[in-house]
């Protein structure tokens, strides 16, 4: 006689398909953070992330997608970090002066300590991203970004003018541009190894010149 297979233990015995279980979706997010804000989006190869992620090619397209949509939920993964770090002084700020200090005083700190002990050099957002057919959404969302930074600056200074703490024959734009372009040349120094201290000191000495520039 022959004898009967149970149809359910057939099916529990075999192996399941797809991801192992121990793939934990937000370090694997938080690997390929690191790997984009060390080598940026264009000079990341797939095998470097898969490398740092410790999952295969495969596992890496089934949770992300793309190389492209990876690099946009790291991007935003480090924006949580960077607006911690950098940006929530500077919005609890009473007036301008000592939110242009702070935001200097913090970018300097995270763009040569970062977040932790294992965090790159300098700020993500400052790599370029390659401006072809193939990223030029990438391309649109970084200047984006920057945008929006230059214009958070931009508004607190205008804020300060309507409070009468800043003069009005002072250029917000040009001001504005300043202070984020001194914020990019300070991580670009700490990827050139300038230390936190040196880079502290730049802003301080920055700072001194406040009363001059706003009338």
């Amino acid at each position: 006689m022959q004898k009967h297979v149970n149809g359910d233990q057939d099916r529990v015995a075999r192996p399941a398909r797809g991801r192992p279980r121990s793939f934990d979706r937000a370090q694997s997010l938080d690997a390929a953070m690191r790997v984009f804000w060390l080598n940026g989006y264009a000079s990341t190869a797939i095998s470097d992330l898969t490398a740092a992620m410790g999952i295969g090619t495969t596992s890496l397209y089934a949770a992300f997608g793309s190389k492209e949509q990876l690099y946009t939920e790291a991007l935003q993964h480090y924006l949580s970090l960077y607006e911690a770090g950098v940006w929530s002084r500077f919005k609890a700020a009473e007036t301008a002066r000592e939110a242009i200090e702070a935001l200097l005083v913090d970018t300097a700190y995270f763009v040569a300590q970062g977040s932790g002990a294992e965090d790159p050099l300098g700020c993500m957002t400052t790599h370029p991203v390659k401006d072809d057919s193939d990223n030029s959404a990438l391309a649109l969302l970084m200047r984006s970004l920057r945008t929006g930074m230059f214009d958070r600056v931009k508004e607190r200074l205008s804020r300060a003018v309507h409070e009468g703490e800043i003069s009005t024959a002072l250029d917000l734009g040009s001001f504005a541009r300043f202070i984020i372009t001194l914020q990019n040349g300070m991580s670009v120094q700490a990827r050139a190894g300038v230390s936190h201290a040196q880079l502290d000191e730049a802003a301080k000495i920055t700072m001194k010149g406040w009363p001059s520039w706003i009338g």
